[in-house]
Formats: C-alpha cells, structure tokens, sequence
C-alpha cells in the first residue's frame, strides 16, 4: 500500500527525495549539537517523547533552541502525569498544582507512574531537566514556570470536571494548548529574535495552540472512548449521540459523522487567526517551528471531514505528505498556498447534503478570499499536475545518478544540512 501510495502522489515521493537529500535524522543531528552532557540526555528524552518535534526543535536558532526543548519536556512532564490513569485523583492534582514549584527543587524526580506509562522515563530522570532549566537565564525560567503553574492548574480543576459546554471545550484547549503558544510567543519576544508585539498578541497565540490540540482531539475520538474518556464537548455530541460510546458504534454510524463535521467546523473556525499570527513571525526557523505543526493541522482536519474511518481508527495523514508539508512550510507565500489548496480540497469533500454545509462552506470561501487578496498574483494557479511533477523527479533522478556514476571519485557535494 506505500509504495502504491508514492505512485499515486509523484510530489511526495519528491518531496521525501528532497527531504532525504538535506536533513539528518534527529540524533544524528543531536550528536553534533554543542551541549552538554546532561543538555544531550534531554535532547535524547525529547526524540523519545517526539521525533517530530525534535526534528523542529533542533533546527530552532541557537538563543532558543535549548529553552524550548526544555520547555516541551517540562509540558511533558506535566501531561504525563494528568493522562496517567493509575495515578489517585488527590495526588494527581498534589503534582499538577505543584509542578511549576517542583522544576526548582534540584534533584526532584516521579517514580509513580503507571506500569503502560511510555514516557515514565522522563519523569524517572527528571532532575537531568530540573538542572538545565536552572541554568536558563531568569527571563526564560520565569516565563517557562508561569506557563507550567497556570497549565497545571487547569489540568488539576478537569481532573474532576467534564468538558460539557463549547466554553468549557475552549478552555479546557486553552489549559492544555493556548497557553502553549502563550510560552512560546513571551520566549520569541523575550529572545529579541521577534518583535515584542508578538508576546503580547496572545489571543493568536491561543488560537495556534486550539487549532492544534481541536484537531487532535477530534481525531482521536476512537482512542480515547475506548479509554475510557472523551474530550468532544457533550454540546456537539449530545446532539448525535446519547452516550459517547454511540458516538463510535457501527450502528450509528451516520449519527457518529455528523457529530465528526461539527466537530470539524469547530477547528476550522480559528484559521483566520493561524494565518494572522504567523504573518507576523520573522525569523525563518521560528517561522518553520510555528508553521509545520499548522500545515499539518489543516493537511488531518480536512482528512477528517466527512470520514467515518475516523470513527473505527486512528487516521492520519501520508508520511510523503508530511514530507510535502515539511518542504512548503518555509514562507507565509507558501503557507497561505497550502491553506488554500487544502480548501479547494475540502470544498470538494462538503456536499450539499451535508448539515454541515453552509457553515463550512461560509469559511471555505472567507479563507480562500482572504488569502487570494493577501497572495501576490492573487489566487494560487492549478499550474502543475501530479505527473509532470513525477516526469521532473524522474529526470532529476536520473540527471543525479548519471553524474555520480560518471564522476570517478564520486564526489558529488553533500547536500544535507
């Protein structure tokens, strides 16, 4: 079925050629970073918990690239603890709510995770990250500890509370994700590599990390009913569904999907402030870190629409359209170029009898305008086809052999980075 997939879409198949060419994987790259030693242990921990994440991460410019790796393992730390069922209520909330104090306790680390925990490790060795977050500079702790205090307040409070209405839904997403691009943005400012109006701009910063984590979310639906949990607002599922159970069965299939749109529609609403946020981000690695993620977001929210797979299974998106992503993520040109094609895509999925349709409709043409009336050129042109594309790749390919077996010392220049 991959390679069948590689066939049918020839630009992914260039893209992870491409890809190939000019990035090293994650601890090849964490080998020649110049850290430390305990510095190393939690680039380590951060391609354990997230290869993707530590692929971005690692790329960030120098003055940031240790403080958010630091900061993604203190979150980490933290959900690890909130997801962790075996874990008794009392303490569970003792931790959470005390998380923002325990980074400052050298030599602190949690040995009570569950059995089936993947990331307890972290948690077992996490005074290796206790010390190098002592070693940031104060302006970076301070902004870092906050974040952690405020998110695991919220953990600690929907411990005991359901999410049941779309205010508790956004601010449960808020607890968990806004507060996320919060951090992040309060570090581009305090860094110096961005403007100070981008950490203070946070009600964007907030919609990054919703459209994020909703897509997640509502992704996820299969695999967290089967756990026992389900974090779709009861104001959009009840309206579908008696019990969150119904929401996945076979028999009420049809149901289950128009809860799935709604839930869609939901995500799709924060798009304008996406865009917006990331028009004003300057620096190209912070612009790439901020702007993969959201590719990637509206690349699974569109995959998701109308698919009732995403009631049976975990879906996601191609690896060789991650890669595609991953190379187009590189300008706001190019971002606004991949919203908008993924539009024409979704417009295709939203069909009139739809309950849905409208409402989708409406932002499938506010987005594509809005994009076509801040592109130079206007509208994204339909210039190529998937196969011109592989008829290039094929040529290029063969170009690219043909000059390394007719170079004798096969000294062709090295293109990864």
């Amino acid at each position: 079925m991959a390679a069948i997939d590689w066939v049918l879409h020839p630009t992914e198949l260039w893209a992870a050629f491409w890809f190939a060419m000019r990035h090293a994987p994650p601890d090849e790259k964490t080998n020649k970073l110049p850290v430390s030693g305990d510095m190393k242990r939690c680039y380590d921990f951060l391609e354990m918990t997230s290869r993707s994440f530590a692929a971005v991460i690692q790329e960030l410019h120098p003055r940031l690239r240790d403080a958010v790796c630091l900061f993604y393992l203190i979150l980490r730390g933290l959900d690890t603890v909130e997801d962790d069922m075996t874990i008794p209520g009392a303490r569970k909330r003792q931790v959470l709510e005390t998380f923002h104090e325990l980074i400052y306790q050298d030599g602190w680390t949690f040995k009570e995770s569950g059995p089936d925990e993947k990331d307890a490790l972290l948690l077992v060795e996490f005074d290796v990250v206790i010390r190098e977050f002592l070693r940031l500079p104060e302006e970076f702790q301070a902004v870092i500890a906050d974040i952690t205090r405020r998110m695991g307040a919220g953990m600690a409070e929907y411990t005991r509370s359901r999410v049941e209405s779309l205010d508790d839904y956004n601010e449960y997403c808020y607890y968990v994700a806004g507060l996320v691009g919060h951090g992040l943005s309060r570090l581009f400012a305090v860094s110096g590599l961005e403007d100070k109006a981008v950490g203070e701009r946070l009600e964007l910063a907030n919609s990054m990390g919703l459209f994020l984590q909703k897509t997640n979310i509502t992704r996820d639906i299969n695999e967290d009913v089967l756990d026992g949990r389900c974090f779709w607002p009861k104001a959009i599922w009840g309206k579908h569904a008696e019990t969150e159970e119904q929401l996945i069965s076979k028999a009420h299939r049809a149901k289950g999907v128009d809860a799935l749109n709604e839930m869609c529609l939901n995500v799709l609403q924060h798009i304008p402030d996406v865009l917006e946020y990331l028009e004003q981000i300057k620096e190209p690695s912070l612009f790439r870190f901020c702007a993969i993620p959201q590719t990637m977001a509206v690349a699974t929210i569109v995959l998701c629409y109308d698919n009732p797979r995403v009631l049976e299974d975990n879906v996601k998106i191609r690896k060789g359209e991650a890669l595609k992503l991953i190379s187009q993520s590189t300008d706001i040109g190019r971002v606004k170029t991949v919203f908008y094609r993924y539009m024409e895509r979704l417009e295709k999925k939203n069909h009139p009898s739809n309950p849905m349709y409208e409402p989708v409709a409406k932002i499938i043409r506010r987005t594509k305008q809005d994009i076509a009336a801040t592109l130079k050129g206007g509208a994204p042109a339909d210039f190529t086809t998937e196969y011109l594309v592989l008829f290039a790749f094929v040529i290029a390919a063969a170009a690219f052999f043909y000059a390394y077996h007719t170079d004798p010392q096969h000294q062709l220049p090295v293109l990864r980075q």
